[in-house]
């Protein structure tokens, strides 16, 4: 488990002579349990994952399948059914869906029974609706994807069990839910047709994009999707434990705030002592503590020493990602003792809200530990239809792709699902933020008492499950569920508005909001995203405009503008949402589709197509600046499709993230102070045009690669205004720097340049954003003498003392459609191993805009993909992420730059 602690069990084990010990994962960490005392027994644990059978409504089909999984998966491995992401399989498997399918498993108890005085069966996941039977007996019902359900059993078990698990139609479930809502209608019904989804998503807590979205196919899946398993104890069991860290500013102290829930069987009060020990800081505390009867918790407030050197918690560039070992030992009077192994960690998030000068409205930042922190990232989907399928590799590529590219946070988005702990654990590695949305999202919701009962449930669970995670800086009620009501998305007539906005608030603020704050004080809470944050609220919870450039958040999609303008872009006080479609790469396509597919207008890339009029969007931004492709080779015109889709992505998200940078440090009438630039989406769920920067499996899309430099901590920033040219110098940097600024004009006919510039003493602010460059575009062309809007294009880059230096940016002065001198040239690769990496030297006879390497589907990633070849040779970098050779990347190369586009 990485980041989890679970190799310091040995000490323990040593200590704890003849006893049998017990390991469980409880929240984050490590548990151990010993017997402590003569009589006293240790809790049994038995896992119930691996094989299970299954058979679906009228016992037609019956199969083996795993636990965790789900009904696709099992399928698929006994090859019943193909790859359901193949071509139209999406809408072919809808049968798996709406058929009834059942779990079970036989398996016999491995302890004395008379034993315990508690057994119980705890599933960490079911999806979704079921009811649970064991030995013939119902145990209960389960609706709702993310809660544990836990089943007291100990009347039930015998030597051997059956355990069943019945499952229902999520697609009936939902269906079933909506028509006995009486009274009046929560919208929206259905998905738009172009996504081939299912109805009433909102009437059932399960993933909601599981039903179709406009990225995702419809794939209701039914299954155990997370652990299950036997739990046996007497006297006390613990349930969850969690640390949260505070700083008392007065103090100048650090103290843990340490929550662990138990559940004691005994009928009178368990009295005894922990021990809270992190040897690193020198703490160490022991507290008396005494159990009631029944489920509960303790809070215990452990003060770090004040001699001792705490280390704070960074986000990714901008300090380490420092966490403690923590022992926090339980010895009851009941007899045995519990070891909790965990990390603590220490940082402090405050979401800050207040005037700024000459502005209307109120700023909307991060400061984390104390400092002001522009978040740099994207929005998190999950990464497979089918759960079963993401391992902790999965999660590892993508998110170390995040971190790899400068990204420092990630906003989990509500449409899916509360990621695995994994998930978590390599963000606090990596020290990506995670802004944490509850999982609703674009729809209205019912508000009977039995559906917030349920929610009330997950969202106790989930925050008492997540909230160590020192990445998790924010929770988020909803998305985009205000702007749904105060933009009336779903034609309310206006006399029933009240009734819906009564409904949003007994569920994202007394309930939702309530739950949060009181499990957990160390994090900020918005009702939903977008939102105007403090001014959403003194409006009664759903303001006039979501959307208010002044206050809070927002999302901005704009498919029909020149994305190259940065005039088209909100100066907004923090951009949580934005983006533009592009195609997967062709050996991510061909993997689920046929040969009559591959072209921009099959009946296949119609299917894909979940967006409405997505496909021609994309043509029409193409259009803007670039040629489409005449060609007459079918295969070759769909490949230079999807370059285009692809560079334009690209170029298109790269001019509206900068422009997001450079307005983080200036007002201009009254707008401004931008801090933070979260684009949609940074991964997918299967192979389709989305807004992804990187493909399902993993590869790096050309926008990923431009993200690389967009976020690099230390940048220039080129725009034009009124014919004036401005160069801006970001900078996350924590000092200030002086740096030289190079200005280089070439024409398109040669790589000689035309004329250069060196700034030098240019003084660049600590994490800020400043104007170091001015100059008239005519000026500019007429110093350069052969100059002229569509003959030459502008790179720039700043250089300081050793290492530091940004990327090389370019400005275009025009469209590349118009550009003048831009010649067909020779462009070649070699490739050589040196260790563990591979290189490839690249050689041009001339200027190469936008130039791609593609090994198709080896896995990897270059070092820079997508730039602009101004230069004879340049050398970029793969890193492999499975064993490669030479011979394989030679073989499978492919080079593109967008002289080769006919």
């Amino acid at each position: 488990m990485r980041g989890g602690g679970g190799g310091r069990s040995g000490a323990a084990m040593r200590r704890a002579t003849p006893l049998v010990l017990v390991l469980m994962m409880v929240g984050r960490g490590m548990v151990v349990v010993a017997a402590s005392r003569a009589g006293a027994s240790t809790p049994e644990v038995q896992s119930l994952r691996g094989k299970w059978r299954l058979w679906n409504g009228n016992g037609s089909v019956v199969l083996g399948g795993e636990v965790p999984g789900c009904v696709h998966t099992a399928l698929q491995r006994q090859g019943l059914i193909q790859d359901p992401y193949y071509r139209f399989n999406d809408v072919m498997y809808r049968w798996i869906s709406l058929d009834n399918w059942t779990y079970s498993r036989t398996f016999n108890t491995p302890f004395d029974i008379r034993k315990w005085q508690k057994v119980n069966l705890v599933f960490e996941g079911v999806d979704t609706v079921a009811q649970i039977r064991m030995n013939n007996i119902t145990l209960g019902r389960t609706d709702n994807m993310f809660i544990r359900y836990s089943f007291d059993i100990s009347s039930l078990i015998r030597e051997v069990n059956v355990v069943e698990v019945h499952f229902s139609s999520a697609i009936s479930y939902a269906a079933e839910q909506s028509r006995s809502h009486k009274g009046y209608s929560i919208p929206p019904a259905c998905p738009p047709p172009v996504q081939q989804g299912e109805c009433h998503v909102n009437f059932i807590r399960k993933e909601q994009c599981s039903f179709s979205w406009d990225w995702g196919p419809s794939f209701p899946t039914q299954g155990i999707w997370k652990d299950v398993r036997i739990e046996a104890y007497n006297h006390y069991h613990l349930i969850y434990f969690s640390s949260t860290p505070f700083f008392e500013k007065s103090a100048q102290q650090w103290s843990l705030e340490i929550k662990a829930t138990f559940d004691a069987v005994s009928s009178k009060p368990v009295a005894g002592l922990v021990t809270v020990s992190i040897p690193k800081l020198q703490t160490q505390q022991t507290f008396g503590v005494k159990l009631q009867p029944g489920e509960g918790s303790i809070v215990l407030l452990v003060n770090i020493n004040k001699s001792a050197t705490v280390e704070a918690w960074w986000p990714n560039g901008h300090g380490k990602q420092t966490g403690y070992n923590m022992t926090t030992t339980f010895s009851m009077e009941a007899g045995y003792q519990i070891e909790k192994f965990s990390k603590a960690y220490f940082r402090t998030v405050e979401l800050v809200q207040e005037p700024i000068p000459g502005s209307p409205g109120l700023s909307f930042y991060f400061r984390i530990n104390g400092r002001p922190i522009f978040l740099k990232g994207s929005n998190w989907i999950p990464a497979d239809s089918f759960q079963d399928r993401v391992t902790p590799d999965i999660l590892w590529l993508l998110l170390k792709s995040a971190a790899d590219a400068n990204m420092n946070a990630l906003r989990v988005w509500g449409g899916g699902i509360y990621e695995q702990d994994e998930f978590y654990d390599i963000c606090d590695e990596l020290g990506i933020m995670i802004w944490q949305d509850f999982m609703f999202a674009c729809a209205l919701y019912p508000t009977d008492q039995s559906y917030l009962e349920s929610v009330r449930a997950e969202v106790s669970h989930q925050v008492r499950r997540l909230k160590s995670h020192p990445s998790i800086i924010l929770w988020s009620g909803n998305n985009e569920n205000e702007a749904a009501i105060a933009s009336n998305w779903f034609s309310i007539p206006a006399a029933d508005k009240e009734l819906y906005i009564k409904d949003y608030i007994m569920l994202y603020v007394e309930n939702i909001r309530e739950l949060v704050l009181n499990e957990d004080q160390s994090r900020p809470f918005v009702a939903s995203s977008p939102t105007n944050g403090l001014e959403t609220i003194r409006e009664g919870w759903v303001s006039q405009d979501p959307y208010d450039t002044h206050y809070g958040d927002t999302h901005f999609y704009d498919y029909q503008s020149d994305c190259w303008s940065w005039t088209v872009y909100p100066k907004t006080r923090f951009a949580s949402e934005y983006g533009f479609q592009s195609w997967p790469s062709f050996s991510t396509i061909e993997k689920v589709s046929s040969t009559e597919d591959w072209s921009y207008t099959s009946n296949f890339s119609l299917h894909r197509q979940h967006h409405e009029h997505g496909n021609d969007q994309m043509l029409q931004q193409i259009e803007h600046h670039f040629k489409l492709p005449q060609g007459t080779d079918p295969i070759k015109k769909f490949r230079d499709m999807i370059y285009l889709t692809q560079v334009m992505q690209a170029q298109c998200i790269k001019t509206e993230t900068e422009f997001y940078r450079l307005s983080q440090s200036e007002i201009i009438k009254g707008e401004g102070h931008t801090m933070g630039a979260l684009y949609w989406q940074l991964n997918d769920i299967w192979q389709a045009p989305s807004w992804a920067s990187l493909e399902y499996g993993g590869k790096w899309k050309l926008l990923h690669y431009f993200a690389q430099n967009f976020f690099a901590p230390l940048l220039p920033v080129a725009y034009e205004d009124k014919g004036v040219l401005y160069i801006y110098a970001i900078s996350d940097l924590h000092g200030d720097h002086t740096l030289t600024l190079r200005v280089v004009v070439h024409t398109w006919s040669s790589l000689e340049p035309v004329c250069t510039l060196a700034k030098e003493g240019v003084t660049v602010k600590a994490q800020s954003a400043v104007p170091i460059y001015k100059e008239s575009i005519n000026d500019l062309l007429e110093r350069c003498r052969s100059c002229t809007r569509e003959s030459c294009v502008i790179t720039f880059c700043l250089v300081g003392e050793g290492e530091l230096q940004s990327p090389v940016n370019h400005h275009f002065l025009s469209s590349l459609k118009d550009a003048v001198g831009l010649e067909k040239i020779q462009l070649n690769a070699s490739v050589s191993q040196q260790d563990d990496i591979y290189e490839f030297v690249l050689q041009t006879t001339g200027i190469a805009p936008f130039v791609s390497l593609d090994v198709g589907s080896i896995k990897g990633r270059f070092s820079d993909n997508g730039f602009l070849m101004t230069e004879k040779k340049k050398v970029v970098v793969f890193y492999p992420w499975e064993p490669t050779s030479v011979q394989d990347l030679e073989k499978s190369l492919t080079l593109t730059s967008l002289l080769d586009i006919v």
